[in-house]
């Protein structure tokens, strides 16, 4: 037996419908489109979550609806009052906030929140600072200094 002389087995291959060609053929007069409407029609489309009029469940349910940007940073948040753990004087970088377990990893890029009190200088490394966090170090005697993302999440 040779590659070209093989077939699939009977029945295991269902011809096309052909349909439009008149009432002998088994799909006659509407070719199986059945009576009147949209749908019979030639060019038949609609827009997805179309419901035929009726108030689409798009519009039923508004806490559904939004907008949800896919491009966001997402950041590990730190309050400063979590900074206290370091000895005074000493360089906080990102790598020791993991090693001291006060973020779970260098996945997001991390930023730090004015919440609570410092209470002695420290040399803070990270990627963004709020304002407010910014001058609560700096009057504790302490430096910020703002690093590159090195990450970039989705």
């Amino acid at each position: 037996m040779r590659q070209d002389e093989l077939s699939p087995a009977p029945g295991s291959r269902r011809g096309r419908k052909r349909v439009g060609r008149g009432d002998g053929s088994g799909h006659g007069t509407y070719s199986g489109r059945g009576c009147k409407g949209q749908k019979c029609r030639s060019g038949y489309k609609t827009r997805p979550g179309f419901e035929g009029g009726q108030l689409p469940l798009i519009k039923r349910l508004p806490q559904k609806r939004g907008f949800v940007n896919i491009f966001r940073t997402e950041y590990s948040i730190i309050n400063i009052n979590r900074l206290n753990i370091f000895a005074s004087g000493s360089e906080v970088t990102p790598e020791k906030l993991v090693a001291a377990g006060v973020i779970k990893s260098l996945r997001h890029p991390i930023k730090i929140l004015a919440q609570g009190d410092i209470n002695h200088p420290l040399l803070v490394k990270a990627n963004k600072f709020s304002v407010a966090a910014k001058a609560k170090i700096e009057a504790a005697g302490g430096k910020v200094e703002e690093v590159g993302c090195g990450t970039k999440t989705s």
